[in-house]
């Protein structure tokens, strides 16, 4: 099913490039108190989540999109209002982006589902009868569908998928143009940086320094490093099989979508239509909300953060037991879209 929602943008943010960038440089970001928790995986390797406090609740496990981490604004935003509403948020850290570079040579992508599986099961082993739910912001969001949908699981009560890159290939071509060209410059400066680290270190990283330097878009990057270093045969192959779009009809889970038709991180076109969507899947259009924005309020000191009060509305949906957090969030939207 695919409806329009009922975000309002800021008067003051009217544009996908405003929306996009005030949360990231002008936002005064939560800090809810964090505690770190490094789970060991099979390959030799680590992940490290990061918890809000509390040892009972519901869980919500958050995805952040690419080079984030939980001290992203939207992550510390999400934390804070999911331990507002007694629930327990984690931050699961993909490979290298908790503050230490992971042990291998390899990394993360848009299309690694395995990691999340692996830290999906754990916490199912550990906790078997608490409600889990997972939300997924960008990058984050196309691996936390291709999920979904690859393996059909119901082990998780509910999802929420932000800003997602449905076709890889399109998202690459919009970030080639205009202003865009900005996010990509700043996105590939942190990830060349990440692996320089990782070539200094000693490991097998594909191409030399003086290769990296010269990888000025997505296209190359991807074909060069992270296509190789994750097995797949360049970057079409690696953009073809990783694209969520793909995998959407597989969900089983309920799980909300929402986007932005202006979002300058991927093309309109790849928006997915109904009939490539589940019966459990629900796509929320806006004309405006830029990439992980969804900005509102009256003035700029009084921003407000529509996503941080629509995610837990749909996850209180899913849970019993959670009629203070409906009630509280219900207020919350009517006076963000006010």
């Amino acid at each position: 099913m695919i409806r329009s929602c009922d975000f309002r943008p800021a008067w003051w943010l009217p544009g996908a490039h405003g929306q996009t960038l005030w949360p990231a440089l002008f936002r005064l970001k939560p800090r809810p108190a964090l505690r770190r928790e490094r789970v060991e995986l099979p390959d030799g390797d680590f992940i490290d989540l990061d918890w809000t406090l509390g040892d009972r609740g519901p869980i919500v496990l958050i995805l952040h999109g690419l080079e984030g981490s939980s001290d992203s604004g939207y992550a510390r935003g999400l934390l804070s209002r999911v331990a507002a509403c007694g629930w327990r948020g984690v931050v699961m850290h993909f490979r290298g982006c908790s503050g230490e570079s992971n042990r291998l040579a390899r990394s993360y992508n848009a299309g690694e589902t395995r990691d999340l599986a692996y830290v999906v099961d754990w916490l199912r082993q550990r906790e078997s009868a608490t409600a889990l739910a997972c939300v997924g912001y960008s990058l984050g969001g196309n691996a936390l569908l291709k999920w979904l949908g690859e393996t059909g699981t119901t082990k998780i009560s509910a999802a929420v998928a932000i800003s997602a890159p449905f076709l890889l290939d399109a998202a690459a071509q919009r970030m080639r143009r205009g202003f865009s060209r900005l996010y990509q410059r700043h996105l590939l400066r942190h990830l060349r940086l990440h692996y320089r680290r990782k070539r200094k270190a000693g490991l097998p990283i594909p191409v030399s320094l003086r290769e990296m330097a010269r990888l000025r878009d997505f296209y190359a990057f991807d074909d060069k490093v992270t296509a190789p270093l994750h097995g797949f045969a360049g970057v079409q192959d690696y953009y073809r099989r990783c694209s969520c779009r793909d995998y959407l009809r597989g969900i089983r889970t309920p799980t909300l979508i929402i986007h932005a038709l202006d979002d300058p991180f991927l093309l309109a076109s790849a928006v997915p239509q109904a009939e490539e969507l589940s019966d459990s899947t629900t796509l929320e259009l806006s004309r405006h909300g830029g990439h992980v924005g969804f900005v509102s309020g009256v003035w700029p000191g009084s921003a407000r953060y529509w996503l941080e009060q629509r995610i837990p509305a749909f996850l209180a949906e899913h849970w019993g037991g959670t009629e203070n957090c409906k009630s509280q969030t219900a207020a919350s939207l009517l006076l963000t879209n006010s």
